[in-house]
């Protein structure tokens, strides 16, 4: 029976252990959703600087849940990781969309495909919010590139075809990407529709002027 005390010993100290690194992953995810959600508002905002620190803060987050995890395949691939994960994905895809840098590869990033998936699925919501700003300022043709993008991520998300238990649900998300896709389009469509209209107006009104 004494070797079924160290037995028990081991156990214990290891879930001590294991207890300590999901407080500490839980403590962090949160911290690491915090900095995305904060650069992706400097990017609607304009401040590159502010976002690229966020994201930088974010990476090294994301950087030491992999080293404290590293022993804990299960903590790793819990939700709440997982789920900082692709909001980490979404804040680099996001930046590096709307600022025209390089789309970052999930390898680079460090996060998982599937993650990766979820975060550039979520991205498109980002760029429709980015495109109504633009509207907003009838800065139509940079409103176009990002609805173009969106195409092209909605595109590839739906050759995806694999079961939900594999993707995480990524057929939702499909469905989310083409109808934030679709009404980005009917907004841009409109906008277009009244420059031309304003444009025709002022066209007619100068020509009456000179009459």
């Amino acid at each position: 029976m004494d070797k079924l005390d160290a037995i028990g010993e081991q156990i214990r100290k290891h879930l001590e252990e294991k207890n300590a690194a999901r407080d500490g992953a839980l403590k962090h995810s949160r911290t690491l959703i915090r900095h995305c959600s904060m650069a992706i508002r400097a990017v609607h905002r304009n401040d590159r600087k502010v976002a690229e620190e966020h994201i930088q803060s974010a990476n090294e987050l994301v950087k030491t849940l992999q080293q404290d995890l590293s022993a804990y395949p299960d903590l790793y691939h819990a939700g709440y990781t997982r789920d900082a994960f692709k909001e980490y994905a979404e804040a680099c895809i996001t930046f590096a969309l709307v600022c025209g840098e390089p789309l970052p590869d999930p390898d680079a990033l460090g996060v998982e495909y599937v993650a990766y998936l979820g975060g550039l699925a979520e991205t498109v919501g980002e760029l429709r919010r980015r495109s109504l700003d633009l509207l907003r300022h009838d800065e139509i043709e940079e409103a176009e590139r990002l609805l173009s993008i969106m195409d092209d991520i909605y595109g590839l998300l739906v050759t995806i075809d694999f079961p939900d238990a594999i993707t995480g649900n990524l057929r939702r998300l499909n469905d989310m990407v083409r109808g934030v896709t679709e009404r980005t389009r009917g907004d841009l469509t409109t906008s277009f529709q009244r420059r031309e209209l304003r444009s025709a107006m002022l066209a007619v009104e100068k020509k009456l002027n000179r009459s």
